[in-house]
C-alpha cells in the first residue's frame, strides 16, 4: 500500500491533507457514502466561536452538514471535540439529538454517521463518517478509517511544528542580519545623550513603538542621520 500523501514532509496546507484524509477514509469503509474532516483548536469553545480551522467534504451536499454544526456549536463535531470520545447516530430517521445537524443530513439521504475526534497537541483532526444506510457504520467498519485519521492527526502536528519552527529560524535570522544596525545605532544613542547601552537600547525600542515601526528601521535611520537633529526627541525619550 503506497504512504498517504501527508506522510511526505512538505509544507501543502492542512486543507489538502484533509481532503485526503477523507477521500481515503471512504474508500475504506464499507457502506460510507461520505465523510468530512476538519481540524480545530482543542475544545469544543473554539467550535462554538467559529474557529474551526479548514474543512474538507467528499460531496458538496455534506458542506451544509458540516456549517449547520460549526454555526450552532451542536452536532457531532462539537460533542466529539468536547469529549474526546467518537460520537455516532445509527439511525438518523429516529434521532432526538441536534435537530439542525438532523435535517442537514437527511435532506442529503444520510442515515447513520459517526465522528471520530484525534486530539493532538494544539490541535484535533475530527473525522465524520456518513452511510446511506441506518446501522452500518459499527466501530469494525471504521476502524480502518480510525487508523487514517491517528495517522493525519499526527503527520499534522509534526507538519505544524515543521512550519513554527521555520518561522522561528526565519526570525533569527532577520534578528542577527539587523543586530549590527541596532548596536550601531545605540552607540549614537550613547554618545549622543551620554547615557548606557541599556537605556540606549531602550529608548530606540520605545521610538518604534510610538512611530509602529520596525526597530530594525527605527535604527537604520538613526545610523543614517548619525544622529544628527535627533537630540531633542532622543533627549525627550530618555526622561
Amino acid at each position: 500500500m503506497p504512504e498517504p500523501a501527508w506522510c511526505s514532509p512538505s509544507t501543502v496546507l492542512p486543507g489538502r491533507h484533509l481532503s485526503e484524509l477523507a477521500e481515503q477514509a471512504v474508500r475504506c469503509t464499507a457502506d460510507c457514502c461520505g465523510a468530512d474532516a476538519t481540524v480545530t483548536e482543542p475544545g469544543a469553545d473554539s467550535v462554538r466561536a467559529g474557529r474551526a480551522g479548514p474543512v474538507a467534504v467528499t460531496h458538496p451536499d455534506l458542506a451544509s452538514v458540516v456549517t449547520a454544526q460549526l454555526r450552532s456549536g451542536a452536532g457531532p463535531i462539537p460533542e466529539a471535540i468536547a469529549t474526546g470520545e467518537p460520537v455516532g447516530a445509527d439511525d438518523l430517521l429516529h434521532e432526538q439529538r441536534w435537530p439542525e445537524f438532523r435535517a442537514r443530513a437527511l435532506d442529503s439521504g444520510v442515515r447513520a454517521a459517526v465522528t471520530l475526534p484525534f486530539p493532538r497537541a494544539g490541535l484535533t483532526v475530527v473525522l465524520s463518517l456518513y452511510s446511506f444506510r441506518s446501522g452500518t457504520l459499527t466501530p469494525a467498519a471504521c476502524g480502518p478509517a480510525r487508523a487514517l485519521g491517528e495517522l493525519a492527526s499526527t503527520c499534522l502536528v509534526r507538519d505544524e511544528r515543521y512550519r513554527a519552527a521555520l518561522a522561528e529560524i526565519d526570525q533569527l535570522g532577520t534578528a542577527l542580519r539587523t543586530r549590527p544596525v541596532v548596536d550601531q545605532a545605540s552607540g549614537i544613542v550613547m554618545h549622543v545623550l551620554g547615557c548606557g547601552a541599556d537605556d540606549a537600547f531602550a529608548i530606540l525600542r520605545r521610538i518604534s513603538q510610538h512611530s509602529n515601526e520596525k526597530l530594525a528601521d527605527v535604527a537604520a535611520e538613526v545610523v543614517r542621520r548619525r544622529g544628527r537633529g535627533l537630540e531633542k526627541e532622543l533627549s525627550t525619550l530618555a526622561t
